[in-house]
Order: C-alpha cells, then structure tokens, then sequence
C-alpha cells in the first residue's frame, strides 16, 4: 500500500512563499487515484512531465470502501488491463471480486511509480493567471494543467421523493449497503432496474425477503450469447469503439443505465426474467410518494417491451458481424430470448404505512461530486462540459467519465486510449500548440 509521500521520479519540482505560507509547485495535478487517475500518470510520466497524484483516501478507495460485499466486476477478467498492465491469473472467464480489483489497481500504481498521496483531500480548485491552485487539507499546489479523474459514482443519487417517506421506513443507498443482514427484517423496496437494481434484488430475494423492484428505463443483456459472453460480442464486433463525436445523442448515450448484469462463477444471466423466477415483484418506475403511499407509473409493459426491442437490435448487430467477418462457424447459432413476463396486474401503489416493506433501496444511479470545483465549467445540471475529456478551462483535463471518448470508456480496459489521447492534447497545450 503507497502512503502519503512521493514515489517515483515526477513530483512537484518547486515551492514558494505567499503569505507565510509554502506553496509547492507542479507542471500537473492529477486529481483521483483510482483507474483513470493512475492511467493518467502513467503517461505523463511517459512524457517526462512532472505532476502529483492527489487521492482523498487510499489508491482504488471508492472500490474499497464504496461497494457491497458481494460485487464483482461486470467484465471478464480478460478484459482487465491498464496501461502495460493485465490480469495474468488463472480464470481469465472469471469476474473479480472488489478486493481483487483493489489489489490490481493497487499493483498498477507500485509497478507504474506514480506519485501518489494519499489522505490528501482537494478542498478547492480555483483558476490563477498561470494555471490552477489546488488547495488541499496538507497545503496549496500551483500547477499549469490540472487532470480530474475524481470518478462519476462519487454522491448516491437519491430523488426528491425520499423526503416524504414515512420515517419508519429505512432508506439505503448502494454506498451504505454490504449485505443483507444489515437491513431490518421484512421486505424491501428496490428502486432501479439497472446493473446494481437487479443484483441487490436478486441477493435480498435469496435471503429470504420479499422484494418489490421498481423498474424504469433498462438494458437488458444476457450474460452469454451464441457460447461467448456478451461483452466479447460487444469488443470484437466495435460497438465499444464508437466514439463520442459519431455518437448522434451523446447526452443521452452518457446518461444509459448500466446493462443488467451480474459477474458470477457460473456466468449467469441475471434480467427481470430471472428476477421474476426468484419471487420478485415487478412494479412500474416509482413516481412519486403521497400520504404515505408510493405510486407507480402504468406504463411497465411498454418499458419491458422497449427493453426487449433494443436487445434484439443489439443481437441482430453480433449476427451481422459473425456472417460479414466469417465467424460464424467458432460460435454457437443465432439465438433469440423470450421477451420479458408483464405481470398480469402490476401494482400502481403501495403502502408505505402498512409494514409490507420495511426497507427502500436507492438504486436510482450516481453522480460526480464537484463542490471543490471553483471554476466556471460545470453546466446547469452540475456536470462539466468538456470536448472528449477537454474541459471548457484552458489546461484543465478529465478522465474516468461516461462515454468521454468511447463507449468503452465507462470500464476500466477503456482507460487507455483515453488517457493516451487526453495527456497527448495537455501536453500539446504545454507546449503551447495544439493537439
């Protein structure tokens, strides 16, 4: 594990005075020490341009500390790489736990030499006439360029409507929840039918409690198609290389849920149909909480059904691609699933007062937390507007965001080439040209 000095040979090159008070000096602050962050050091150290990597806790903290027990990656083992670096064990089919991750993340930061410090908290970011001052809970730090790599999933994001919940019913978030042993007896109320909706579901449902999921927009995905997981489907035939500026709705190619799926021994397929099997209660997308009941959009059937649409459209592309590129005969045949079970009377409310569900499970998506952030970068929705990872602040950079630069830039084997292409852009401003 790195503590919080300097390793490696890219540190800050200077300190000054102001004040009475230091202030250390650096070409780059890299802001974040997970994946992306550490990615973003690997090429700069590349380049020879000295710069510090500032985390607020420990390397990988948020898949340290901000995950359930039971997690695993969504992707197979064999797509865990980072710069000059990838899993090399024995189950490369395999899906690794959250304590696997650290350690790969961690060993990427010792065998790169970033220059990490860690327990150093960014309290502020602002604009100066030369670059940025990092202001942090250990002293300030001028630099020329700056690189956020903070993540995306740092705030739970929680609807107004939790406001009028009855106070008896406990409320959680994916952040505060690592099993279910630590709910109260009886059922619950999951909220959100994405990756972490339906993998909380199914885990509450096995031990035993009643589950309600309520189901907005989803994409649904099986584990394996045609013998090969999906997400082989989606690397060998490009979808994930599709970059942001081909993408006709960015926006809302940013804003997708995460594909129901689940990383398991037995390379299960986990979707409303399984969930459904197990027991679980399907409702309609939550829509607001009055006198004490919860009320449920009617429109269910017609959000399975677009679900089921778009997964057909998506194997239709893997089909296309197996015949046009000869690959038809290494995989299995063209498959095709039921569609989704509409409940044959789904509940529009539920009684929050009556002691059915004592539990609501905010799994409702995540949000970047930039209050440290003074610069004027952000748009009215608080996320920062920037150009494939280019903000709209000279010299300021990010990383480690939704479909910054391709589709695969939500996984951690999506970091590359991102990194590669923004750190080549920073130095290119560095230099004072253009990239």
């Amino acid at each position: 594990m790195l503590d919080n000095t300097l390793s490696g040979r890219t540190g800050p090159t200077c300190t000054s005075q102001k004040g009475g008070r230091a202030i250390e000096r650096a070409t780059t602050v890299v802001i974040g020490a997970g994946h992306a962050g550490l990615a973003a050091s690997h090429f700069l150290s590349g380049r020879s341009i000295d710069h510090l990597v500032l985390e607020r806790g420990e390397v990988a903290n948020s898949w340290r500390y901000e995950r359930w027990d039971s997690l695993r990656l969504l992707t197979p083992n064999w797509q865990s790489r980072l710069p000059g670096y990838q899993y090399s064990g024995p189950d490369p089919d395999g899906y690794m736990t959250m304590p696997e991750v650290v350690e790969f993340i961690e060993r990427f930061a010792e065998i790169s030499r970033a220059p990490v410090r860690t327990g150093t908290a960014v309290t502020s970011l602002e604009r100066t006439t030369d670059g940025y001052r990092v202001v942090t809970d250990h002293g300030e730090i001028d630099c020329r360029t700056v690189v956020i790599a903070s993540g995306a999933c740092n705030l739970p994001s929680v609807p107004q409507v939790a406001e009028a919940l009855p106070p008896e019913i406990e409320q959680v978030t994916p952040f505060g929840y690592r099993g279910p042993d630590q709910l109260p007896d009886g059922g619950v109320l999951v909220v959100g039918a994405s990756a972490t909706g339906v993998q909380l579901a199914a885990e509450l449902a096995r031990s035993g409690r009643p589950v309600t999921l309520s189901v907005g927009e989803h994409v649904r995905m099986p584990r394996l198609y045609r013998g090969r997981d999906v997400l082989w489907w989606m690397d060998a035939c490009g979808v994930w290389d599709e970059r942001y500026d081909q993408i006709e709705d960015l926006t809302r190619a940013r804003k997708l849920p995460s594909p129901q799926l689940v990383g398991t021994p037995e390379r299960s397929t986990l979707d409303l149909t399984t969930l459904a099997a197990m027991g679980v209660e399907l409702v309609g997308r939550l829509a607001t909480v009055r006198d004490g009941r919860a009320l449920f959009s009617g429109g269910l059937r017609n959000v399975l059904s677009l679900a089921d649409l778009k997964l057909g459209r998506l194997l239709d592309t893997f089909d296309e691609w197996a015949r046009e590129n000869g690959r038809d005969a290494e995989v299995g045949p063209p498959e095709r699933f039921e569609p989704t079970p509409t409940p044959a009377s789904a509940r529009l409310q539920l009684d929050l007062r009556s002691g059915e569900i004592r539990t609501i499970v905010w799994a409702t998506g995540f949000h970047p937390d930039y209050r440290w952030l003074h610069v004027p970068v952000l748009d009215p929705k608080g996320n920062l507007r920037h150009d494939g990872g280019v903000v709209d602040s000279p010299g300021m950079y990010a990383l480690g965001l939704p479909v910054l630069r391709r589709r695969r830039s939500t996984f951690i084997h999506g970091i590359e080439n991102d990194a590669r292409e923004v750190i080549d852009h920073l130095a290119g401003y560095l230099a004072g040209g253009s990239s």
